[in-house]
């Protein structure tokens, strides 16, 4: 029977043999030759059923494998003498299931028609044809000749049609390039050449039938899949490096390291399964055979010995068969070292000497061995004295580069106590020793002190002497004498001072250290005696008592603090604590300074009492501030007020001074337009200095009479509001015009009422001075006098008089002027004339403060009232 039919009557079988709610059948059978090559196809399991997602497919032989779609391949040469039943499993989303598949030997075939050529050279048969063909196999590298023949390609459409067959995509238009060919009219596929699995597993073309007569397509295109069979042609190769590395000393079975490789022919087939073992004897490391793992096989591994050791290592495939190909390489073991080697002495006993009495010196070099590795805790020593140095006298250190003990002298040594010393060194490392039984190994050393010529010596070396405080002078402390250790006596030693000299040249040098010792000669005393108490908001304030003593232990702190007299029921004491304590308000006081007498002693109850002064205070920043309320005022704020009460006396003398001179009295017009004039002036100015201290009346109120219409003719050397004397040249550069001091007389007359009729109550200002409009209370009109800096008074009084002898001319038709009282004093006043320019003379000179006293006479009895003249 031909493979084709076979493969055929294997299928309808498998069909037949399917169970209900399985995708596969229960059992495949398929007869086979009695020898089967590697290639041959078995059988297909069908999945249709099975759908061709997550699929995955196994053989329990590995004599056989299991293509992607069910295709049954033999994968070694096999011989089928009897029925020969395995498993294929087909692993699917729903679970595992199995079939079983059953060869059956066909002895009635000459065994040369199946087993010793491969199918697809042989010719081929065509039974009924499906247009969905199994998937073709073929054998990777291939050898000529060639073409040789693969599979027929045949559709159903052939047997109504007059049809011709091509085909394209990947193996014959795309690469690999013409690898493949149909025979048009027969539908015969053929390989060219050679392909290499490893580079082509499965190739995937498209075949398409056509009508001759119409060159139209009888059935769909058909997708062709070819299958590369492997064939064992790559020899396994190593990954990674072959380097291991394990401590010496280590148990039988520690794992050392895994080699790995691997084999680039089809995973899963014996072409791929690699066997590991040493190609040389090897009593030290097993390696296991599938999985490459190095384990110790002894644990004599000894680095001292052999720190690295290689071997050889053989990979084979074919599961280590003869025929198998393989690929060998050398591994390096390093052995990692441990401190299992103590070090060792070079000589069993050593000795030396030194002079006595010296200090700091090199002695002795220790030297040692150690097999350990160098320049590791392992190999550097330590060395330990175990005897002989109880008065620690020496020390050894090691030498970093040759490793070697160093014994130094560090404090110097006494002939006369011993002229010999015996030590005993033990050499070890700075780790512990593993896995050995030896121990550290010691050696003795003999030491000779040689003798040298002393000077004296103290004992004690430093003599320590306790005293009081405070002892009176020629107190007797101690005694301290040097001997000579020769002798052992202080024969012949002198003593200037410290330095003791012998009967020779040496000398020897002591130390008396004084220790003074403490008395309670000190009270503890308040360290603040002002405090701040800072008034806080629903509380009651407090301040921490602070006090110092100036002895120590046990004459000072902690201190006893209690309040002393009548104080108890406004403060109380809390917290004490070491050297301070609380003091706080028992009851709201006001703010003020508050004296409270504190009993403070040390701890043997000695001590007095001390007044602190508290002052309570609103604070800010911890700082006592200035408060609007208090109960009582202090000393301070108590001068202050009658300071500013002395002012207010004086000022007022001033005022009766200058303007009370049993004159009439005057009056402040409030309705009046006056201004204020800041000064600057610090001390009196030239206002208070000058003569002329006149009464110009207000431009808005006069009295009926003229008395003091005279004194207007003096106030041409004053300037405006008070202020400063204005000069003659000042007037000069201020001078006003007739016409405009008489348009502004008419803006005064036209805006308010008559200036008589308002001035029905004389006012006359205390300064004497005039500031053309600074009396206006029209904003217009004080702006022009703003502007004006400075008046001539000259002119103002001449339009104030004009103004007046109208009225009286009107009225009462008073003469032109009118007659005025003077006081005559028998002889020619020493002041002169009073006129209205009798003052414009000499505006800068200061020579009228000697004639003050009379002027100012003449002018005071102007002031008087007509009673007073009468």
């Amino acid at each position: 029977m031909a493979p084709g039919s076979l493969l055929s009557l294997c299928t309808v079988v498998a069909v037949l043999a399917q169970p209900v709610g399985s995708c596969i059948p229960r059992s495949i059978q398929a007869h086979v030759p009695v020898t089967i090559d590697p290639g041959y196809i078995i059988s297909q399991v069908p999945l249709g059923r099975c759908g061709d997602v997550g699929l995955q497919l196994s053989s329990s032989d590995p004599h056989f494998v299991v293509k992607s779609d069910g295709t049954i391949v033999v994968a070694m040469v096999s011989m089928v003498n009897k029925t020969r039943s395995f498993e294929v499993r087909v692993h699917t989303e729903r679970g595992a299931q199995s079939v079983v598949v059953q060869l059956i030997p066909e002895y009635q075939q000459p065994q040369h028609n199946i087993a010793q050529v491969a199918p697809w050279n042989q010719p081929r048969k065509r039974f009924k044809r499906r247009w969905s063909p199994l998937p073709f196999n073929i054998i990777e590298n291939e050898v000529p000749p060639f073409p040789k023949e693969v599979e027929l390609i045949g559709s159903d459409s052939s047997v109504n049609y007059s049809v011709y067959y091509t085909i394209h995509g990947p193996g014959v238009t795309q690469p690999p390039l013409d690898l493949f060919s149909v025979v048009r009219d027969t539908g015969m596929l053929k390989v060219h050449k050679p392909v290499d699995r490893e580079q082509y597993p499965k190739l995937v073309f498209q075949a398409r039938v056509t009508d001759r007569s119409t060159g139209k397509e009888t059935d769909r295109p058909l997708d062709i899949t070819v299958l590369v069979m492997d064939v064992n042609d790559n020899a396994p190769t190593f990954l990674g490096p072959l380097e291991f590395r394990v401590a010496e000393q280590s148990s039988p079975n520690t794992d050392v390291g895994v080699v790995t490789a691997t084999d680039r022919d089809q995973e899963g087939t014996p072409h791929s399964m690699i066997k590991f073992r040493w190609l040389t004897e090897n009593q030290l490391f097993n390696i296991h055979p599938t999985s490459g793992m190095i384990t110790t096989r002894s644990g004599t591994l000894d680095r001292e010995v052999q720190a690295t050791i290689p071997v050889t290592i053989e990979i084979r495939d074919m599961n280590g068969a003869v025929n198998g190909l393989f690929n060998t390489a050398t591994a390096t073991i390093r052995l990692l070292d441990i401190n299992d080697n103590p070090p060792t002495f070079t000589h069993t006993s050593l000795k030396a000497s030194i002079e006595e009495n010296k200090a700091d010196v090199l002695v002795l070099r220790i030297p040692v061995e150690d097999r350990d590795e160098v320049n590791t805790n392992n190999w550097k020593a330590k060395f330990v004295l175990v005897k002989g140095n109880e008065n620690n006298n020496f020390r050894v250190d090691t030498d970093p580069k040759t490793n070697e003990g160093l014994l130094y002298v560090v404090k110097p040594l006494d002939h006369e106590k011993g002229k010999v010393v015996d030590l005993v060194v033990s050499a070890q490392n700075e780790v512990p020793l593993v896995n050995t039984l030896t121990d550290w190994n010691i050696i003795p050393v003999e030491l000779s002190v040689e003798d040298v010529d002393e000077g004296p010596e103290f004992f004690p070396l430093n003599k320590v002497i306790r005293v009081k405080e405070n002892m009176p002078n020629g107190t007797l402390l101690g005694l301290y004498t040097a001997l000579d250790p020769e002798t052992k006596s202080n024969a012949g030693i002198s003593n200037p001072l410290h330095l003791v000299h012998g009967s020779g040249s040496m000398s020897g040098m002591g130390t008396v250290t004084l220790v003074i010792e403490d008395t309670n000669d000190n009270v503890p005393v308040l360290v603040d005696r002002v405090l701040v108490l800072c008034e806080k908001e629903e509380k009651r304030g407090w301040v921490t008592v602070t006090a110092h003593d100036g002895d120590l232990l046990p004459y000072s702190s902690p201190f006893n603090f209690e309040l002393s007299g009548e104080t108890k029921s406004k403060w109380r004491l809390r917290d004490a604590h070491n050297t301070s304590a609380v003091l706080e308000q028992v009851v709201d006081m006001p703010r003020g300074d508050y004296e409270v007498p504190l009993r403070i002693t040390d701890l043997q109850d000695k001590g007095s009492v001390q007044v602190v002064t508290v002052r309570v205070c609103r604070c800010l920043g911890g700082q006592c501030v200035a408060h609007q309320s208090s109960v009582g005022l202090g000393a301070w704020a108590i001068l202050a007020l009658l300071l500013a009460l002395a002012a207010l006396l004086l000022l007022c003398l001033l005022f009766v001074f200058a303007c009370n001179s049993k004159g009439e009295k005057m009056y402040i017009d409030d309705a009046g337009g006056g201004m204020l004039l800041q000064s600057n002036t610090e001390a009196p100015g030239e206002e208070v200095k000058s003569a002329n201290l006149l009464l110009i009346p207000s431009m808005d109120g006069m009295d009926g009479s003229i008395k003091g219409a005279g004194l207007l003719d003096q106030n041409e050397n004053m300037s405006p509001g008070g202020v400063s004397t204005m000069t003659q040249q000042t007037m000069g550069q201020h001078t006003m015009t007739q016409q405009t001091m008489e348009q502004q007389v008419m803006y005064q007359s036209s805006g308010r009422r008559s200036f008589v009729q308002q001035h029905q109550n004389n006012f006359y200002d205390s300064g004497g001075q005039y500031w053309a409009g600074a009396n206006y209370s029209d904003s217009m009109y004080q702006k022009q006098g703003a502007n004006l800096s400075m008046v001539n008074t000259w002119d103002t009084n001449k339009l104030y008089l004009d103004e007046k002898l109208e009225y009286f001319g009107g009225e009462m038709s008073p003469p032109h002027d009118l007659p005025h009282a003077y006081q005559y004093e028998g002889e020619g006043s020493a002041a002169g004339s009073v006129g209205c320019c009798s003052d414009m003379g000499d505006s800068d000179s200061l020579d009228f403060l000697d004639t003050l006293g009379p002027k100012f006479k003449t002018l005071a009895s102007i002031c008087l009232n007509k009673e007073d003249r009468e």
